[in-house]
């Protein structure tokens, strides 16, 4: 297994923090809107999960990728890809199979890395080095 980078760990570290304030807010809603049960947060567990590893093992796919020549780091990308959707993909069916997940509780969080990477900048200061600077 390749031993992650400093950056992907400090990425990943960001995104679960921002899936897990994202994730408070979501069972707020969900409990003012009187529709909350276990099972929500059963699934919002699993989706949040499920998201937080799906970006680890962009990262690590990224990293692998790194210093390859373009055909092979098309398929290192390619097949992380297809691992980490296919992943995505039994996570889903686990939440809306398993009665003990709120399906859409599960599908819900697949939404909150974007939104956390679209509000980086809004975090990342202009000294600090990294893809923004």
């Amino acid at each position: 297994m390749t031993k992650p980078d400093n950056t992907i760990i400090k990425e990943t570290k960001y995104i679960a923090i921002m899936i897990f304030i994202f994730s408070i807010i979501m069972e707020l809603v969900f409990l003012i809107l009187s529709k909350w049960d276990i099972t929500v947060l059963y699934g919002n567990l699993l989706g949040a999960l499920a998201m937080i590893l799906n970006f680890y093992f962009m990262g690590i796919g990224v990293q692998k990728a790194l210093g390859k020549d373009e055909k092979d780091a098309q398929k290192i990308l390619k097949g992380s890809l297809s691992l980490r959707t296919f992943f995505l993909f039994v996570t889903v069916a686990l939440g809306a199979w398993l009665k003990c997940f709120s399906t859409i509780a599960v599908i819900i969080p697949m939404f909150f890395p974007r939104i956390a990477v679209a509000m980086r900048p809004l975090w990342k200061s202009k000294n600090e080095g990294g893809m923004n600077s």
